[in-house]
């Protein structure tokens, strides 16, 4: 019988094998994967800032988006959100928070003929508006909704 420490040390040493072979063959470069990275969008500084980076625009049109989330979070640290469209053609959905030091919390690029959806747990220091947004076409639409958090999730 294997111990459970051996069994995890060949598993790790067959995935960075694995990992290594990729690199040394060219089909896994670094550079290529952290080439769509959008530091720039991530980094912005205030909500208009980081609208304008990923959308071109901090004047976004209201439109057919829902964001769902919680009126009030307990904790800051774990606040679930999700975005929904019925809007045709959507090719990018991201999640913005007003009052966070980085506004930029999530940003999906979707492949053609996915379905609309996405959730998942965004951090925020404080109560503040969250903007949903998704472009369909050429044109972003967005949502707002207040969420009031009782304890702060970034250092708070």
């Amino acid at each position: 019988m294997i111990s459970t420490k051996r069994r995890v040390f060949l598993k790790g040493t067959l995935a960075a094998g694995t990992v290594g072979v990729a690199v040394g063959a060219g089909l896994l470069a670094p550079s290529k994967l952290l080439a769509a990275w959008p530091s720039e969008a991530f980094a912005a500084e205030g909500l208009e800032a980081a609208m304008e980076a990923v959308t071109g625009s901090s004047d976004i049109a209201d439109g057919d988006v829902t964001l769902s989330a919680p009126e009030i979070a307990e904790n800051g640290a774990v606040v679930p959100v999700s975005i929904e469209s019925s809007l045709d053609d959507i090719t990018e959905m991201a999640v913005f928070v007003e009052l966070n030091n980085q506004p930029l919390t999530a940003h999906y690029v979707l492949g053609d003929g996915a379905h609309a959806n996405i959730s998942g747990r965004i951090r925020m220091g404080e109560s503040s508006n969250v903007v949903a947004a998704v472009k369909s076409g050429d044109t972003w639409y967005k949502t707002v909704q207040e969420v009031k958090v009782t304890v702060g999730g970034c250092g708070g």
